[in-house]
């Protein structure tokens, strides 16, 4: 099963990189996400900091 996940991230990740538009998007998402990862980090209440990035991620799905 692994096998087939491998392959379908590397097909996924061959796409990303032979399309400049979707490439720059998967590179602005990549840094949101490290920007958000860097903000739990900090916080000491570890819990309350990743239940406040899941609803900024929910907010921005759904375009708020």
């Amino acid at each position: 099963m692994s096998f087939v996940l491998r392959n379908m991230a590397r097909y996924a990740a061959q796409k990303l990189v032979s399309n400049p538009q979707v490439r720059e998007t998967a590179a602005k998402a990549a840094r949101v996400a490290v920007d958000e990862a860097k903000e739990i980090a900090r916080r000491d209440d570890k819990a309350f900091a990743a239940g406040r990035v899941v609803r900024r991620a929910m907010n921005r799905l759904q375009g708020e």
